[in-house]
Parts: C-alpha cells; sequence; structure tokens
C-alpha cells in the first residue's frame, strides 16, 4: 500500500460550533460543508476535499483516555510553510491558552497545542532537505526547548520549510 498522504482525520467533539470556530480562528481551517451536528473543514494550502471532519456527540461526552487510561490517538500534525508562520500560530495558541509545549526534535520544529476538548494536534516546520547537516541529524534522537527566535536567526523567517520529510535523499532515518 504506497501510501503518499494523510488525506483527512476526523474527531468526536462536544460542541460543533465551538470546534468549528477554534479550528476556524485559530488554524484558518474553512468550513467546505456542514451537516447537522457535523462540518468538514480544509486548511487553507490544502487541495483535499476536506482535512477535517468534525462530528458533534454532546456536551455530556467524557474526556478522551487515550495515552492516559486507553490506546487511541494521540494528535494530529499539520505542517506550515514557515518559520514565520509557526511564529504566528504559536501566539494565537498562547492567546487561546491552548499551546501545551515546544519541542526542537532537530529537524522538525513543533508547537503542541489542544483544542476545546482537549485533544491534542502539532503545528510544525521542518528543516528543508537542502539545510540539514550533520550536527541535526545527530541529534535527531533528543528533543530540546523549542527556542523559536533562534530558529529563525538561523534559517529565516521566510525560508520554505520540507515538505513531508526533511531528511538529505541517500541518508537513512
Amino acid at each position: 500500500m504506497p501510501v503518499t498522504r494523510l488525506n483527512h482525520a476526523v474527531l468526536f467533539v462536544r460542541d460543533i460550533e465551538r470546534s468549528v470556530s477554534f479550528y476556524a480562528d485559530t488554524l484558518g481551517f474553512r468550513t467546505v460543508m456542514a451537516l447537522r451536528g457535523a462540518a468538514f473543514l480544509q486548511a487553507s494550502g490544502s487541495s483535499n476535499d476536506h482535512d477535517l471532519g468534525l462530528f458533534e456527540i454532546g456536551a455530556g461526552a467524557g474526556p478522551s483516555g487515550a495515552g492516559r487510561t486507553s490506546v487511541g490517538l494521540y494528535h494530529l500534525a499539520w505542517e506550515v510553510d514557515t518559520l514565520a508562520e509557526l511564529d504566528r500560530i504559536a501566539a494565537l495558541l498562547v492567546e487561546r491558552d491552548a499551546l501545551v509545549g515546544a519541542t526542537d526534535h532537530a529537524t522538525t520544529k513543533a508547537l503542541y497545542a489542544r483544542d476545546p476538548d482537549g485533544i491534542e494536534f502539532e503545528v510544525s516546520w521542518l528543516v528543508p532537505a537542502a539545510l540539514v547537516d550533520d550536527e541535526l541529524l545527530a541529534r535527531r534522537s533528543v528533543n530540546r526547548p523549542l527556542d523559536l527566535p533562534a530558529e529563525i536567526e538561523r534559517y529565516g523567517a521566510d525560508t520554505r520549510g520540507g515538505i513531508g520529510v526533511s531528511i538529505p535523499v541517500g541518508v537513512a532515518p
């Protein structure tokens, strides 16, 4: 099965309007179709029919126990094109009290946040393959706190990130 990319994800949420508003206002998703208790959202730079499906199950729904008391999905990850965009998203996530972490994974710079239902997601920028050096490759297994201003200084705010993978061709992951 030669998968080329993730087409969409579907989440169960308590309140469809609250979730649509969060994903639209915070991450720039737009509603492409809405039904009673459901919405299908598309990311602004996407060519997918939809990237995120939301299904309302009501205010009485309990929190997800995934990773704590049950198996389940840990998080979804979306890539942005530039560190300037990652910085802009970081500010929005802080403003909405949604940011829960920021990690430097060497070749990936990542923000971690939670939506209104506590569902975790990641927004990341990948170092372009042409800029991956031996130092970055050597520390891929060591996570560090993300220093976004330092990364912007190093790579430039408007440098377009790698797409899907930032490992140079011919280098073993």
